[in-house]
C-alpha cells in the first residue's frame, strides 16, 4: 500500500494501520473548535475504556500531554489546522497551527489538516495543506488531508463534492484522505489514488446505523473509519467501539456486530451522564 514511501514514513503509518491494511481511529479533537464537547468533557476518563480497542487516536496537541498516558499503545494523529470556533459565522477560516517539527517532538505518527474546498476560505485551507506536506516531508511525517465541510455547504455528503475534494487533496500530496461516506462511495475510492478513511461525522440515529456505515465503507474500499461522536456520545461507548472494531478487523457482518454490541451494553460500559446531552449540543453537532 505504501511501498513507494521512505522507511520512516512507512514505519509511522504502521502505527496507525494494522497488517491487515485496516485502521480504527478514534477522533477526540472536536474541542479545538467546539470547546468542551458533550461526552468528551474529561478526555482521560472518556477514552480509558476505548483505547484498548483502537489502532490510532486523533486529537489536538494541547490534550495529548495532560490527558493521555505516554505509554499509550496506539498511533497518534495530531490536529495541525485550526484557528476558528463554532461561534463564528463559519468555521472554514483556518490556519496551519502545528509544525511538523512540533508534531515529531510529540512522537506523532501523522498530522491532519482540514481543507474546506469550495468555501469562502478554500484557497487558504488548501495552501495550509500544501505547507504541511512540504514541512512534513523533512521529517518523513505522514499528512492526512481532511475534506472538511463548514456551515455554508448545504449537502455535506454530496458525492460530486467529496470525489472532487478527495482527489484534489491526494494530488497535492496528502498520504491519506479522511472524507465522508455517501452513496456511490466506491467511485470516490476509485478516483482517489491514496487510501481513504471514513469520517464518523455527527451522531447517527442508532448503533445499527453506525455499524452499517462502517460495514459499507470498508466493503466499498475504505481502509477504516475515524469515529468520534458516534462512539463517545453514545450511551454505551465501550460497546459500540467493539462492534465497529469487529467489522473492521474481524470481517464481522452488521447483524453479528449488532448482536455483539447489544450483549456488551452493560452498566459498566454506560457513558457518564453527569453532563447532559442537550438540544443545543445536537444543533452544534450538525454543523461539522
Amino acid at each position: 500500500m505504501f511501498n513507494q514511501m521512505s522507511w520512516g514514513k512507512r514505519n509511522r503509518l504502521a502505527r496507525l494501520i494494522k497488517p491487515d491494511g485496516r485502521c480504527l481511529m478514534l477522533a477526540i479533537d472536536h474541542g479545538y473548535f467546539m470547546g468542551s464537547t458533550t461526552g468528551m468533557e474529561e478526555p482521560t476518563k472518556a477514552t480509558a475504556a476505548l483505547i484498548p480497542h483502537i489502532d490510532a487516536l486523533m486529537l489536538s496537541p494541547g490534550i495529548l500531554g495532560p490527558c493521555i498516558d505516554p505509554q499509550l499503545p496506539v498511533g497518534i494523529v495530531l490536529r495541525a489546522s485550526g484557528g476558528n470556533t463554532i461561534l463564528a459565522d463559519d468555521i472554514d477560516d483556518e490556519a496551519y497551527i502545528l509544525s511538523a517539527k512540533q508534531a515529531v517532538m510529540m512522537n506523532a505518527s501523522a498530522i491532519a489538516i482540514n481543507t474546506y474546498v469550495g468555501s469562502a476560505h478554500s484557497h487558504q485551507t488548501i495552501v495550509n495543506l500544501t505547507k504541511a506536506v512540504q514541512d512534513a516531508s523533512e521529517y518523513h511525517l505522514p499528512v492526512i488531508g481532511v475534506t472538511a465541510a463548514g456551515k455554508a455547504l448545504a449537502d455535506k455528503k454530496d458525492k460530486r463534492y467529496l470525489t472532487h475534494a478527495s482527489r484534489l487533496l491526494a494530488e497535492l500530496g496528502a498520504d491519506l484522505i479522511k472524507t465522508y461516506y455517501t452513496e456511490g462511495f466506491e467511485d470516490i475510492v476509485t478516483k482517489c489514488p491514496v487510501p481513504i478513511i471514513v469520517a464518523g461525522g455527527p451522531r447517527l440515529n442508532s448503533y445499527r446505523d453506525v455499524l452499517e456505515m462502517t460495514f459499507n465503507a470498508v466493503e466499498r474500499g475504505a481502509i477504516g473509519v475515524d469515529m468520534g461522536r458516534n462512539i463517545w456520545q453514545s450511551e454505551y461507548p465501550g460497546a459500540i467501539i467493539q462492534g465497529v472494531q469487529a467489522i473492521i478487523h474481524s470481517g464481522m457482518g452488521v447483524q453479528e456486530a449488532d448482536d455483539l454490541v447489544r450483549s456488551l451494553c452493560t452498566p459498566e460500559r454506560k457513558r457518564d451522564t453527569r453532563f447532559e446531552f442537550t438540544a443545543d449540543d445536537d444543533k452544534l453537532n450538525k454543523v461539522h
